[in-house]
């Protein structure tokens, strides 16, 4: 599979990653602290790669990931990559205050607002050092009635005027965002966290809508917060500690892809690839050593005995 026409860069890159993403939101300071340096060269350890989309948001950082990107990226001929980024979601300063357009804040608050949404694209055209978005996202919407009624007709407009290429939604919970696929007219969804070895909600209900419908997916989240990168250094699961019963699992899952030589990270970034919706995976890293264990998906797949295996556990 591999990012369909209106969301990959306006112009080919050989040797460019055909379906992987990197994800920018741990260049946004998740989870821990990441120095200036190392965010600009994750990123460029990222073009090294070969990969030429990037996701960002907002939330990421209170805006802290949008800049960073933007300035790792200046230099580089804007139609040789895409950027995804997000709305949905207002920065704010310690005081819970909107920041002016385009700064970094301390945090991020909802508005699905059509207004909201015009004033995030343009803070992160600021921020991005760019005059377009390639692919924009609707970002986590708690109220879905709310999201059709004010933010998705703002990114309709966006897309026809032509300040975006493609629109979409990116969550965490697959029936919202079913939901949204059925009723809205996206291009691209994505789900985080719900397409994975250990997680297989979306493949209920979402992947067939989207199929049904037209409208790809990508897959993030594919190591479920760290534990089918690492279950034994990263035992998290949605952003907290895994169960002992999830941690045995992805324990023998890694098991058994040592015994046919596999890194359970390189399955678990492959796995989102096999099923008939998704497009393309994102992967997200803070340093250049991580995108280095990104996955190739342009090589040999994964032997079929594997995949039963890991079908069983």
């Amino acid at each position: 599979m591999a990012f369909r026409a209106g969301v990959r860069p306006l112009s080919a890159v050989p040797g460019a990653s055909a379906s992987v993403g990197l994800g920018c939101a741990p260049i946004g300071n998740l989870y821990r602290e990441v120095e200036e340096g190392a965010a600009e060269g994750t990123v460029v350890a990222a073009l090294d790669r070969g990969i030429r989309f990037f996701d960002t948001a907002p939330h990421y950082g209170a805006g802290v990931s949008e800049r960073r990107l933007g300035s790792a990226l200046r230099g580089v001929d804007r139609d040789s990559v895409s950027i995804a980024t997000k709305v949905g979601r207002v920065i704010v300063d310690r005081d819970g205050e909107p920041v002016p357009i385009g700064s970094t804040g301390m945090g991020t608050e909802g508005d699905l607002s059509a207004d909201g949404v015009l004033r995030s694209v343009e803070g992160s055209l600021i921020r991005l050092g760019t005059d377009r978005i390639d692919l924009l996202h609707l970002h986590d919407p708690v109220d879905i009635d709310e999201a059709l009624r004010g933010a998705v007709p703002a990114l309709v407009r966006l897309r026809e005027e032509g300040v975006v290429r493609a629109i979409g939604a990116g969550m965490v919970w697959a029936e919202p965002l079913t939901r949204l696929v059925r009723e809205a007219d996206l291009d691209v969804v994505m789900i985080a966290g719900r397409t994975t070895l250990l997680d297989r909600t979306a493949e209920d209900k979402l992947l067939p809508a989207a199929l049904e419908r037209g409208v790809g997916v990508i897959a993030a989240g594919v190591y479920n917060s760290g534990i089918l990168a690492d279950p034994e250094r990263s035992p998290f699961f949605d952003y907290r500690e895994a169960s002992p019963e999830l941690r045995e699992r992805a324990l023998r899952m890694r098991d058994a892809c040592t015994d046919y030589g596999v890194m359970l990270s390189e399955a678990a970034a492959r796995y989102p690839l096999r099923l008939p919706a998704v497009e393309a995976v994102v992967i997200g890293a803070r340093t250049p050593a991580e995108v280095a264990a990104f996955p190739d998906t342009a090589t040999d797949p994964l032997p079929e005995e594997l995949w039963a295996i890991l079908e069983h556990l």
